[in-house]
């Protein structure tokens, strides 16, 4: 019988115990003693998010398909966790087999977003594992990052001993086949470093030098031995049909952030706003069949027991067998109690006639994201959606039943100035306006609309990977400029206002676009308390100001000045597909607020029609 690592006694000390108990139906338990390798797949936060993401979801049924591996699952413990782990030296585990994770061969984290860089040290820390890749020995497991945040990784170079570039359906196994041979051979954890280096998409950080000149910018990068690449090519699968992908995905013990089947349809976006990394980083854009989601969508619903399904992509709308696959889901689930979540599609007449019939309208709310108040900042930003749109849309939705609107916009974008912010209230009352033109026997209660507000982090591979961003004032003045606006509104009654924490976004710009010497700043913010940067009621910013005095790390420098295109920046060793002549030739043109066409409109030449012999919409 398996054993817990916490005993009865720290498990009803804290809060939500079952997310440290595993045993969860679809989990794979194997016996260690018959496989070669042993994976521990991180998220670098609370089992409730950790679950909810996919990519871990992928690979831990890719890995465990093979008999040779055993893939086990770890997340952060909470606070209260953490400190009773400190205190009786409890070291960290992985949920299936209950083992320390310094056991493991591998530790394999996903990186999704900047704030959670000190979970990262907490879970090597929990672990005993040396925070360091510098200070490990044999005994320690290879640590590996993942990801969309290690497109660059230079913030976090010294804690990993590898980063892997791209898609892990593509090398993983070639990584683990070459570490079943130096483990065979009892080769050294050095010989095997090296040798990993030469596979495509793995990045060794500790064989690559960086120079710097006098004015901090960075003068050299190359790696140390010539028989490395010096350029890393992100790695992508093109066939996503023909792939992995889990049929009987983890179903975890607690409500998760998303609690619900997930039904990834396609990868890589059309759109080609300058602000989304994702949207550079993913393409090309690359379909699944429509017959293997309807088939992976029965499947996965008699294997979980969930109630809802959820198609995912970064803009659902641009699938092209989208009516296909929601009205055999509506078929399917019709009766079943079974719900159908529908996100990131563009609000039109196809998508709104689809969510009346998969939607309580009386409890949902429809979502728009303009991103900016005006046309002009839209064009800047390259986001493909008219007032005219917006309006339209909104229309139709309040004709429909619909009351409640959510609007999500970013302050603090390249070029914006006080109009474009004004705009923000500006559009919010011109919906407002909309809802009350419609006879009041024909309204649905009255409306409500939230207009949100985050503050712009240029990151990179994006066109706005160049730009300056603008200081903790700057943020608050231009969040008060739309909140005063609002309220000077004729339905300001109907309209209400959140906005993003400015000094969390400052050091989220300054993790996203920093190089190997903002490692310290982490440390350093780490060992003076630092821990769930992501959460509100655990961050501490004045912890990271610090660090950042006691390690020589300034703002100025990272955030708010201009980088210019002859200057190396820390991820330019990097090759994702899309050009640096590309993206050079997007900052210029939203510099002039100069509208790029989507895919389906025409090729924009950027360098993703053929790569990794991929194709585009118009072959």
């Amino acid at each position: 019988m398996r054993k817990l690592a916490l005993s009865d006694e720290i498990l009803l000390s804290i809060e939500k115990p079952a997310r440290y108990i595993g045993n969860e139906v679809n989990s794979v338990m194997k016996d260690k003693e018959q496989v070669d390798i042993r994976v521990a797949f991180c998220f670098p936060d609370v089992y409730e998010i950790g679950m909810s993401h996919l990519g871990i979801q992928i690979l831990y049924d890719m890995f465990n398909q093979r008999d040779d591996i055993w893939c086990e699952r770890v997340y952060s413990p909470w606070t209260d966790l953490d400190k009773v782990m400190r205190e009786k030296h409890i070291p960290l585990f992985a949920l299936e087999s209950q083992d320390p994770v310094k056991e493991f061969d591998f530790l394999c984290f996903t990186i999704q977003y900047e704030m959670c860089y000190t979970n990262i040290l907490q879970v090597l820390d929990l672990s005993g594992i040396p925070l360091l890749a510098s200070e490990r020995t044999e005994e320690d497991p290879i640590v590996i990052g993942g990801g969309p945040c290690t497109y660059n990784p230079e913030p976090l170079a010294d804690f990993f001993d590898i980063f892997y570039i791209g898609e892990g359906e593509t090398e993983y196994f070639h990584l683990m086949d070459l570490y079943k041979e130096y483990k065979a051979k009892s080769l050294s954890r050095k010989e095997f470093l090296h040798d990993a280096a030469k596979i495509p998409g793995i990045y060794v950080p500790s064989l690559y030098e960086v120079t710097y000149k006098e004015d901090g910018t960075i003068e050299s990068f190359a790696p140390v031995c010539s028989d490395i690449p010096a350029v890393i090519e992100k790695q992508i699968v093109m066939d996503v049909t023909d792939t992995y992908y889990p049929k009987a995905p983890v179903v975890p013990f607690i409500r998760a952030t998303q609690d619900r089947v997930v039904l990834e349809i396609q990868r890589g976006c059309i759109r080609g706003c300058r602000f989304c990394q994702a949207g550079m980083l993913y393409r090309p854009l690359r379909e699944r069949d429509l017959s293997m989601l309807k088939d992976y969508a029965i499947t996965m619903l008699k294997n979980t027991g969930h109630e809802e399904i959820s198609l995912s992509s970064l803009s659902s709308s641009d699938y092209s067998e989208l009516a296909g696959i929601v009205n055999f889901l509506i078929e399917h689930c019709e009766g079943q109690g079974i719900n159908i979540s529908l996100p990131s599609l563009r609000i039109d007449a196809f998508s709104l006639d689809v969510m009346s019939k998969v939607q309580d309208i009386k409890k949902s709310s429809l979502t728009f994201a303009p991103e900016a108040g005006s046309q002009r900042m839209r064009n800047v930003i390259n986001k493909g959606l008219t007032e005219e749109d917006i309006l339209r849309g909104s229309g139709e939705a309040f004709a429909g039943g619909w009351n409640k609107v959510k609007l999500y916009f970013m302050l603090g974008l390249p070029t914006e100035e006080d109009e474009d912010i004004k705009g923000i209230a500006y559009l919010a009352e011109k919906i407002a306006e909309h809802y009350y033109e419609i006879p009041k026997d024909q309204r649905n209660g009255k409306c409500q609309i939230t207009v949100s507000t985050s503050f712009f982090v240029p990151k990179p591979f994006t066109p706005f990977q160049w730009a300056p961003m603008n200081t903790h004032e700057e943020f608050l003045g231009k969040a008060y400029t739309v909140n005063h606006t609002i309220k000077d509104q004729l339905n300001k009654k109907s309209i209400k206002y959140n906005w993003h924490e400015a000094d969390v976004t400052l050091l989220e710009g300054l993790l996203a676009r920093g190089d190997r010497r903002i490692g310290r700043t982490i440390l350093k913010a780490y060992e003076n308390g630092a821990l769930y940067d992501a959460w509100s009621e655990t961050f501490h910013y004045d912890i990271w100001l610090k660090a950042m005095e006691e390690t020589g790390i300034s703002y100025d420098f990272y955030n708010f000045r201009t980088r210019t295109f002859d200057e190396i920046l820390p991820w330019d060793f990097i090759h994702i597909g899309v050009t640096r002549k590309f993206l050079e030739r997007e900052w210029e043109r939203a510099k002039q607020g100069i509208v790029t066409p989507n895919c389906r409109q025409g090729c924009s030449g950027c360098g993703g029609r053929s790569y990794g012999g991929g194709v585009c919409y118009e072959d």
